[in-house]
């Protein structure tokens, strides 16, 4: 069984991936290959002069397997709870995993599946956001959800940035106390 399970490995859910793998929580990115950072292209984002969309998603997902995270490629068709925490239903697996993480984009079609509260979305373009409390937490216990699905900016920047609030609420609540990351040079 996984700590934590991320459906979509865009900015929010890699972002998300690599603090949770970093701190030492068995972590799942699930992804279906259709973020719409694919399409972008990138000068915006903090740290990075420009860089194409697809390179920064692959950057982002190699970063997060390097400190553990597994990626597996599959799309995520349905999300179950049971009395130890979830069964993530894909169309080729079943993966279980005690929390759970929607980083799905513009995507609400599973989080409707669920039966996670919605809202209508203030970002342009964007039709439907998931509520959440400022922790990240949705309306059912052990679902979290980050990035644009989340309410948050579309921009790259702040949904990594989002994806990693999240993270590290997460292994907070699992550790018992408030973690923090901070790599020091020599």
């Amino acid at each position: 069984m996984y700590d934590v399970a991320i459906i979509g490995a865009g900015p929010a859910g890699a972002s998300c991936g690599l603090i949770t793998a970093k701190a030492g929580k068995k972590t799942v990115i699930i992804d279906n290959d259709k973020s719409i950072t694919k399409r972008a292209w990138i000068e915006n984002h903090y740290g990075v002069e420009k860089i194409s969309g697809p390179d920064l998603v692959d950057l982002g997902q190699k970063q997060a397997a390097h400190f553990g995270a597994e990626i597996v490629s599959a799309t995520a068709v349905n999300v179950v709870k049971h009395e130890n925490g979830f069964t993530i239903e894909t169309d080729g697996a079943k993966i279980e995993t005690k929390h759970v993480v929607l980083a799905t984009g513009v995507m609400a079609d599973l989080a409707e599946k669920m039966g996670l509260e919605t809202k209508p979305a203030t970002e342009p373009r964007i039709k439907t956001n998931v509520v959440v409390d400022a922790l990240g937490k949705t309306t059912i216990d052990g679902i979290w959800a980050a990035g644009t699905i989340a309410g948050v900016s579309v921009h790259t920047i702040v949904t990594a940035g989002d994806g990693a609030k999240v993270a590290f609420n997460i292994v907070s609540e699992i550790n018992g106390e408030r973690y923090v990351d901070h790599d020091m040079l020599g």
